[in-house]
């Protein structure tokens, strides 16, 4: 796709020719045209790679859940077992986490990384607390639908998506998640 600045240059260039365009004075309109373009460009570009940082743990989890999915053959899963596969989610960082405080010596404080990982397994223990959030691993037609997941944050509208808490209730909820 065409960014903005490419399109203006190809602008810029028809006006003036191929050979003015490095001819350009700093305060000129068609300069301020190409800067402009550009501060839009790299703008679009930040908000894409947060919007892509924000969305990625979602990913994640689905991308877990659909190899669960294909580990019992595409079959519809009880709730048991997506409480065992929820567990080990929300269990994926305690390792680390070990490895983390065993390394650091005694008296100092944690390191940024510890820290981290122990806001990320409380953020996921107090999610399965209230309900966590996955596609509905009970529906056969869902569970083809999330095989048919390429790693694409549109395609996550088309699954039908539930939370399930701690002690197994599980409700309805939609796609994308609210808070």
């Amino acid at each position: 796709m065409p960014t903005t600045l490419e399109k203006a240059r190809k602008h810029v260039n028809k006006k003036k020719g191929a050979d003015a365009a490095g001819a350009l004075h700093q305060f000129s309109r068609d300069s301020k045209r190409l800067q402009t373009a550009q501060i839009r460009d790299e703008r679009l570009e930040k908000l894409a790679r947060s919007r892509k940082k924000r969305d990625k743990p979602l990913l994640e989890r689905v991308a877990f859940f659909q190899e669960v999915s294909r580990e019992n053959g595409g079959k519809a899963l009880d709730m048991a077992t997506i409480q065992a596969k929820i567990q080990e989610f929300v269990n994926q960082y305690n390792e680390e986490y070990e490895e983390q405080k065993k390394a650091r010596r005694p008296g100092r404080p944690a390191s940024a990384r510890e820290d981290l990982l122990k806001v990320a397994i409380n953020g996921l223990e107090t999610e399965w607390e209230k309900g966590f959030y996955l596609p509905d691993l009970t529906d056969e037609v869902n569970i083809s639908e999330l095989d048919r997941f390429e790693g694409s944050w549109a395609y996550l509208s088309n699954l039908k998506w539930v939370k399930i808490t701690k002690k197994g209730d599980q409700r309805t909820s939609s796609f994308p998640p609210k808070a």
